[in-house]
């Protein structure tokens, strides 16, 4: 089994633990997804109903069962308390093989660096782990906090990609991965 493995990528930092999310996460990915505020930005990710976190978790699983990598559940050390979600999935940008780094926290964990911290452990994970595709976060030009989440991470705007998506413009952040050369050369 190598370290990619599913059963095996647990991360962690100084204040969390990063784990692959679990059925009996259903109710922490319905809490944080059905919250307004934290989908402000990007209002197809919200969620009404329980059964659309069902769905979102079995997506979820399908990457990890698929790629070995995908979102991770974060968490206080000691604690089992979820404060959100934080990792990548593979897709495309500009025709180009990518991932997109994601991170949604619980209102409740904002302000305190978690999310910061989270997406720069699943950063270097994924430079080490995965150098041939190009590390990238798709971010609305009003998400100021995110933006600075994805600074944190070792990313940096790359206005020669902002594209059109899902829920409007998005601004396209990029990280050097070793061995793939420049992120910003990822489909431009």
């Amino acid at each position: 089994m190598n370290d990619r493995s599913p059963e095996t990528v647990e991360l962690k930092t100084a204040r969390l633990v990063l784990r692959r999310p679990t059925t009996a996460d259903v109710d922490a990915i319905f809490a944080v997804h059905r919250d307004p505020e934290t989908c402000t930005h990007n209002p197809s990710d919200a969620l009404a109903r329980r059964a659309e976190a069902e769905e979102l978790y079995r997506r979820w699983d399908d990457q990890w069962q698929r790629h070995g990598y995908g979102y991770w559940v974060v968490r206080h050390h000691g604690s089992a308390q979820q404060l959100g979600f934080c990792g990548i999935k593979p897709m495309e940008l500009h025709g180009a093989p990518v991932l997109n780094l994601f991170y949604r926290f619980a209102t409740s964990a904002w302000g305190q660096g978690f999310a910061g911290e989270a997406a720069s452990v699943v950063a270097t994970w994924a430079s080490r782990h995965l150098p041939d595709l190009p590390l990238i976060a798709r971010i609305r030009p009003a998400n100021v906090a995110s933006q600075r989440v994805a600074l944190r991470a070792g990313l940096s705007h790359a206005q020669h990609l902002d594209t059109e998506g899902y829920d409007g413009f998005d601004w396209i952040y990029t990280a050097l991965n070793p061995g793939s050369g420049s992120a910003q050369e990822a489909g431009g």
